[in-house]
């Protein structure tokens, strides 16, 4: 934790308010505050925004902006990197690059899924009740037998296909 001294200089400084420097290859390090009312809209579909990205700029943004109206091969370039940084937020680079947001949302469904497979066991073992008498297979077989010797719907049903006399089913 930093003391009230300590913040009070990093504020005073703009530490935390300003934009850093982008090294090739590596992520963009977004210091720099938006508004929160911004018009900033950029996205591979619409890559060139009606408004830049950093709006409120520090004094060595605001003299790196006087310097581009110079000529360009007096910047360096990380000058001309600053001044894109300060126009987008992310290169078409960065909006291409493939998110691990897929992982985040198969953890979540298989989590829910793990989760509802535990309630299903859960309500058969504890809450359901024992399956009925009339279920069971010593049951059912009782029962067939006495549809065929109460002889139960002889022409075409059950019983037709019964052999009374060999004690087996027709073929």
């Amino acid at each position: 934790m930093l003391s009230r001294a300590a913040w009070s200089s990093v504020l005073r400084r703009g530490g935390l308010g300003t934009r850093g420097t982008h090294s090739p290859g590596g992520p963009a390090r977004a210091q720099g505050k938006m508004s929160p009312y911004t018009n900033y809209f950029a996205q591979r579909s619409y890559p060139m925004p009606d408004e830049p990205f950093c709006t409120q700029l520090n004094a060595e943004q605001r003299a790196l902006k006087e310097k581009e109206k110079g000529s360009w091969t007096q910047l360096s370039r990380a000058e001309k990197v600053a001044l894109y940084r300060l126009q987008y937020h992310q290169t078409f680079a960065e909006m291409n690059r493939r998110s691990n947001e897929w992982k985040t949302v198969m953890g979540c469904v298989f989590f829910f899924i793990g989760l509802t497979a535990l309630l299903i066991w859960w309500q058969r073992v504890y809450v359901f009740p024992e399956k009925p008498v009339t279920l069971t297979d010593e049951w059912k077989a009782q029962q067939l037998q006495r549809i065929l010797d109460m002889k139960g719907n002889p022409v075409q049903g059950l019983a037709s296909r019964w052999d009374y006399e060999k004690k087996e089913w027709r073929k």
